[in-house]
């Protein structure tokens, strides 16, 4: 089975519960090393993955801050819950692009995509028992704009996706879970334990293969980084920084004397 073609018609697939069932066949392969790695598909830019119609996109601007209030609190749980469906594109994405990579590469993301197809069923779950689902409220589409520019270069994904993006996700979680947990939505709580042990071990992917792709590339880590943020980001990435959860992703003293010195 091609990998790349199983990717992709997974990533463009609109409809949730059919984009998960294709991810899930995609990991079940996987495991089962019924992948072919070798094979190659038609590589394109995809400005818009497959989602459904719903949840409306607006600019991040656009999104108004979430109270403390029991409908701001949902409107949180919600936000989260598009969070990890964008996961589950980008990491399908980073399947179908970055082609003639070592099959670890695509083991490892395939992984990845089908960890977090459980972590937005989790939270869909959970909405659905509030009496909401996802798609109810508006959302932003940060997360895919920076793939949708990381799409030229593997190195410059893994820079920026999972040490950037989703490395904020462990520096904001553990004070979101304090939230939940005076609230009346403490099983968010639970469910945010269960994702963030997860992506330790997804930003902890993202560095092997960032710092396994400088050394091939005979290129400095810190410096290529650097570069990627602020051809990227264009501004210095700011705190507070969970130093711990990061050390346990595999940031080395460097970076993290980087990150806490800018």
């Amino acid at each position: 089975m091609n990998v790349f073609k199983l990717a992709y018609q997974a990533l463009m697939s609109p409809c949730v519960e059919e984009k998960i069932t294709f991810t899930h066949q995609l990991y079940d392969l996987s495991i089962n090393h019924r992948l072919n790695y070798q094979l190659q598909y038609p590589i394109h830019s995809i400005s818009d993955p497959g989602r459904p119609d719903r949840p409306n996109l607006v600019r991040f601007q656009s999104v108004p801050k979430r109270d403390k209030s029991n409908i701001g609190m949902i409107k949180t749980i919600h936000a989260i819950c598009h969070i990890e469906f964008n996961a589950i594109n980008l990491a399908l994405d980073g399947i179908y692009r970055f082609q003639k990579m070592a099959d670890k590469f695509y083991q490892n993301w395939i992984q990845v995509a089908f960890e977090e197809t459980q972590h937005f069923g989790l939270i869909n779950k959970y909405l659905n028992e509030l009496g909401y689902q996802y798609g109810d409220f508006d959302a932003h589409n940060g997360l895919w704009r920076m793939a949708h520019e990381t799409d030229y270069d593997v190195l410059a994904r893994m820079a920026l996706v999972p040490r950037v993006l989703e490395a904020r996700g462990l520096d904001v979680t553990p004070s979101i879970q304090k939230k939940f947990l005076n609230s009346d939505f403490q099983p968010m709580a639970d469910i945010l334990t269960v994702i963030f042990n997860d992506e330790i071990k997804h930003v902890k992917i993202g560095n092997y293969w960032f710092h396994t792709l400088c050394l091939e590339k005979k290129l400095d880590p810190l410096s290529t980084f650097d570069q990627f943020v602020k051809k990227h980001i264009g501004k210095q990435l700011h705190g507070p920084f969970n130093i711990e959860a990061r050390r346990l992703a595999d940031f080395s003293k460097t970076e993290l004397d980087y990150l806490q010195r800018h």
